[in-house]
């Protein structure tokens, strides 16, 4: 099976309709999406970004 592509700071934070700088603020605080290092590179799936967006959800 293959890999889901990998998504760059910038686009994951385009996905995400957020700055890239929030989602570095994030990961340094333990919080956000699921990434992966691949060296000093920060990578993000969109099934990743999917799940995070779902559990976000707010029921009133």
């Amino acid at each position: 099976m293959p890999n889901p592509p990998l998504l760059r700071e910038t686009q994951a934070a385009d996905y995400l309709g957020l700055a890239p700088k929030t989602l570095a603020r994030w990961r340094w605080a333990g919080k956000g999406p699921t990434f992966r290092k691949l060296g000093a590179a920060v990578r993000y799936t969109v099934s990743d970004l999917d799940a995070f967006i779902a559990d976000a959800e707010v029921a009133r």
